[in-house]
């Protein structure tokens, strides 16, 4: 008796169905590319991602077309929408770039890119892997972490366009095509430090998330494949900053992620790790992956345009930083691994500063924070930070004490010839109760008729913020080679010293023997400085003082400095004495002296 149609296809369903599923798992990368020239409309494709847990999940993806030149002269954009019920429900997710997507089995290129803010169809970009293979062959030489002498790299806040975000507007937000946010995840970090980083980092193609995801060890962690959630560790440890995408290519130790730059910084130097997806958050506003890290498994080291690339097995440079805060007759110590690069490491100590002097237990608005830190990059002296932060005006004192710290990172990082990297970062900070702050009031000299190699005493009226006023007697020696004349002396504070000294300082690029010398000979913020000004022209050059020159040997030496960051003064500078505080000092006054 003949089986009936309907039956016949009842009883053969389970074979359709299983004809018709793609594979549960990804080929492998060596099974080959599909060519872009064979790309059309109406192709069907499979890509893999991580929706929950650490194995990759298939769903499908219509090719739409190929956009030539969407992301640059002869860089093609392939335009896909996304199939299957979790891709359609979630749409195109952030931490999904680099999601590999195949058609017949074979590799045709990496989610990378997302139409519009809120856009009702899950429609999304494709690097393809011919772009992204030439970041694999790259040596990733960032060994030796280069400077970034630029404004925005110079000056915390400056502005710089990381990544492609926004560089293929449609003119309105609606219609841009932009690359798949990547969800970076602060663990460890308050919201204030979050919104610190947002306005003190580089503008990237990162998506800063406060408390969504976290370190840990993952359990029974699978390896690595295409469609495994990847991340790239910014800051390790006891706090943690992380990037997480989806690995694209796999081919030995060779890995391709992203489809697209997390800052495009170029040679870099990041850690690795597994990812273990928590959830993905659908949300019409944008939907993310919520990530925990795992092991460390290798290094990345090249940011491109198209690609993100490291090693399986490989190790990142990272700066061991130890913030270790004194309070109450108590220590705490957070152990941090902090990122080299020029671009980001001055805001990643920063925040994580900010964010320590934030946790100390009894942390209130009118405790100060006095700072000691010790930067080590041998062969080099080791770059001495000290300041003592109070509240105060507009900012509280942890934020101010962090943006010091910041600066001076900056100024390190600035340098035009850093080959060095950075071998350890200590931090100390002792925190004192109340505000530890006073302002210069008066200051006099007992004499204003003097000769050379007198002996005078200097008196300094300090206002403390709260409290009796105090007075100070600074006995000093005048120089026994003082010339006849009118001389000044400054009575000031370490800050108003350090700019009276920069004044007339030259542009352009400095070398990193004279920007550790200039950071080393910074003034601190709690003594009381009594300096010398006479009328003998001065010459700093990389980081040394040529003092009582001739003006016409000044000006014929000067010019032959001009790659130095050379001052050139009309007056000579001579500290003659300094009177320690327990406050921070602000003010200045200016005591003219007659020599016989």
């Amino acid at each position: 008796m003949p089986i009936p149609k309907k039956a016949s296809l009842l009883a053969f369903a389970p074979w359709l169905l299983a004809a018709q599923a793609p594979p549960a798992s990804p080929p492998a990368s060596s099974a080959g590319i599909y060519p872009l020239s064979q790309v059309h409309a109406g192709l069907h494709g499979t890509a893999y991602t991580v929706f929950q847990g650490m194995e990759p999940e298939p769903f499908g993806v219509d090719i739409l077309g190929v956009m030539p030149n969407a992301q640059g002269p002869g860089e093609a954009m392939i335009l896909a929408r996304l199939t299957g019920v979790k891709a359609e429900y979630t749409g195109v997710v952030a931490g999904m770039s680099g999601s590999p997507v195949y058609i017949d089995g074979k590799l045709v290129g990496a989610l990378a890119f997302r139409i519009g803010e809120f856009s009702k169809e899950p429609i999304a970009g494709i690097t393809p892997i011919a772009q992204m293979l030439p970041v694999r062959d790259m040596d990733g030489s960032a060994g030796e972490p280069e400077a970034t002498n630029t404004a925005a790299a110079a000056v915390p806040g400056g502005v710089m366009t990381g990544g492609m975000t926004g560089a293929m507007s449609g003119g309105t937000t609606g219609a841009a095509i932009q690359p798949i946010d990547t969800p970076l995840v602060f663990s460890g970090f308050s919201p204030a430090a979050l919104a610190l980083w947002k306005q003190q980092a580089p503008s990237l193609g990162m998506e800063p998330q406060f408390g969504l995801g976290g370190g840990a060890e993952t359990r029974s962690a699978p390896p690595l494949e295409p469609g495994s959630a990847v991340s790239a560790l910014l800051v390790a440890g006891d706090m943690e900053i992380a990037a997480t995408c989806t690995v694209t290519y796999l081919d030995s130790n060779r890995l391709l992620a992203c489809g697209h730059p997390l800052t495009q910084f170029g040679a870099v130097s990041l850690p690795m790790t597994k990812a273990d997806v928590l959830a993905t958050l659908p949300s019409p506003a944008g939907s993310f992956k919520i990530v925990n890290t795992g092991e460390t498994v290798g290094a990345f080291t090249e940011d491109r345009q198209t690609a993100i690339g490291g090693m399986v097995g490989g190790t990142a440079h990272m700066i061991p930083c130890t913030i270790v805060i004194h309070t109450g007759g108590k220590e705490r110590a957070i152990h941090l691994r902090v990122l080299d690069q020029a671009q980001l490491t001055p805001t990643a100590i920063l925040v994580s500063l900010f964010q320590a002097l934030q946790e100390t237990p009894g942390y209130q608005e009118e405790a100060s924070y006095r700072v000691s830190a010790s930067v080590a990059l041998p062969p080099y002296a080791p770059v001495a930070i000290h300041t003592l932060a109070t509240p105060g005006g507009a900012a509280a004192a942890n934020l101010l004490a962090a943006l010091t710290v910041g600066t001076r990172f900056n100024t390190l990082y600035s340098s035009s010839d850093r080959r060095t990297p950075i071998q350890k970062i200590q931090i100390d900070v002792d925190v004192l109760d109340g505000r530890h702050a006073a302002t210069l009031s008066r200051a006099t000299v007992e004499q204003t008729l003097v000769h050379a190699g007198d002996a005078i005493t200097v008196g300094a009226v300090l206002l403390p913020y709260r409290g009796a006023t105090r007075s100070l007697r600074i006995p000093l020696k005048l120089p026994a080679s003082l010339p006849s004349g009118d001389v000044r002396l400054l009575v000031s504070d370490g800050p108003t010293l350090d700019r009276l000294l920069a004044a007339g300082r030259s542009a352009g690029p400095v070398p990193l023997a004279s920007t550790v010398a200039e950071l080393n000979g910074l003034h601190p913020d709690d003594r009381l400085y009594v300096t010398l000004l006479r009328p003998d022209a001065e010459l700093s050059v990389d980081g040394r003082v040529l003092p009582s020159l001739p003006l016409s040997v000044a000006n014929l030496l000067a010019p032959g400095h001009e790659r130095d960051r050379a001052s050139l003064h009309s007056e000579s500078a001579d500290t003659l004495a300094s009177v320690p505080l327990d406050a921070s000092l602000s003010g200045e006054q200016v005591l003219t002296l007659r020599v016989e």
